[in-house]
């Protein structure tokens, strides 16, 4: 019986008994020993403390606002609001968020794969699907010769 590959690619190789993750140290997994896979998307692309100190600088700013009576003053809220905001901004550009696939393997937790680009990334999961579903799928071999 000849293996069947559902998907090959540079980051990862998909076939009927397999799972390969192409990274430095190449992970493999064995199909039928795949439970509870599912999908999710990291949060990597903002800073965790960005998003919440722009907000509080925000909120300090303008509950001090009528206390400034020099342009200084005006200046020092315009950066403590601007400094966090543009922190996101740029934490997003420089971390794209990943996609990961995530499953139960030999009893452990385990991230089986992961990408930022989206469009590999459905891919190999829907090759992940296929493969699942081909190795569970009862045969339908009763031995019987046609007639």
């Amino acid at each position: 019986m000849s293996t069947r590959t559902y998907y090959r690619g540079h980051d990862a190789v998909v076939t009927d008994e397999r799972f390969v993750w192409l990274t430095a140290s190449t992970k493999t997994f064995t199909v039928p020993d795949l439970h509870n896979v599912g999908r999710s998307v990291s949060k990597a692309g903002t800073s965790r403390y960005a998003t919440p100190a722009a907000g509080a600088t925000l909120i300090l700013a303008a509950a001090t606002w009528t206390f400034f009576d020099h342009p200084a003053g005006y200046l020092l809220g315009a950066l403590g609001v601007a400094v966090p905001g543009m922190a996101v901004a740029v934490s997003s550009r420089v971390r794209p968020r990943r996609w990961e696939l995530h499953a139960t393997y030999q009893g452990h937790e385990v991230i089986i794969y992961s990408s930022p680009d989206e469009r590999v990334f459905n891919q190999v999961s829907r090759a992940l699907r296929r493969s699942m579903e081909a190795a569970r799928s009862p045969t339908r071999r009763y031995g019987l010769a046609a007639a």
